[in-house]
């Protein structure tokens, strides 16, 4: 029964991976177009997001997302998602509808197709450089500036020890928001662990449940303040998470 249950989400992972090369093979002269030149980054976000969406569907994904009212779709936020899958960056634009850049670790341009596409599309750094973070913290900076939210996953890694419910966060998304007086946004991804992990004979399709918290500001606040609100993000997403590991665990 295991054997079965392994080969079914051999070739589930697999029409995973093939959807995601093979949809982005069409479009991606225009991509490239659409990524020559920052003003036209609106459109490229779009075409992302619509592409992200379609994978979930056809993986068999459910997005449900509570607090999707919380975001002003003509504001720049930090967002601050936890990590936990592959599945995060595709979650994530489906989320808000403001355009934002990833800042992720540069590991991910090696990904065939699409870590070219990241690496032209987001910011990336290399976290054994000081000198990549300091630059990637600067063109964070211009894009927060230029009106477009960025995306920082502040743990900086999925955790390896699945008994980590949160792992702890880096400073950087915290420091960037007091600079530019810009609100934090929490965000919980519940069940992308559990939905598709690194894990490879693992997961299944389902509903992918996203929280979307009340915004953190930062009017008023100095870079001395930034260990203050990164606990307070982090208390938002932890408790949001252990709270749900109660609840399921009543509904057995």
């Amino acid at each position: 029964m295991k054997i079965l249950k392994n080969i079914a989400i051999f070739f589930w992972r697999m029409w995973f991976y093939g959807w995601v090369l093979f949809t982005i093979i069409p479009i991606f002269p225009i991509l490239l177009i659409l990524l020559s030149r920052e003003k036209w980054y609106p459109v490229f976000f779009k075409i992302a997001a619509a592409w992200a969406k379609t994978i979930l569907f056809v993986m068999g994904f459910r997005v449900e997302i509570d607090g999707f009212e919380k975001i002003d779709p003509l504001k720049s936020y930090v967002f601050c998602p936890n990590h936990t899958s592959m599945l995060d960056i595709m979650l994530m634009f489906a989320v808000p509808k403001n355009p934002f850049v990833f800042v992720g670790k540069k590991e991910l341009k090696k990904i065939p197709v699409f870590g070219y596409i990241f690496k032209k599309s987001s910011i990336l750094v290399d976290r054994k450089d000081s000198e990549s973070g300091r630059q990637a913290f600067k063109d964070a900076n211009r894009k927060l500036k230029n009106g477009t939210s960025v995306c920082i996953f502040p743990e900086g890694k999925v955790p390896t020890d699945l008994s980590i419910v949160l792992d702890s966060f880096k400073s950087g998304a915290f420091r960037m928001a007091i600079e530019h007086n810009i609100e934090i946004v929490p965000i919980t991804f519940y069940d992308c662990k559990k939905r598709f992990s690194y894990t490879f004979f693992s997961g299944s399709p389902g509903k992918l449940r996203v929280k979307i918290h009340d915004s953190i500001k930062t009017d008023g606040l100095t870079l001395s303040d930034r260990n203050t609100i990164k606990k307070q993000t982090f208390d938002v997403i932890h408790k949001s998470l252990l709270l749900d590991i109660e609840n399921k665990k009543n509904e057995y």
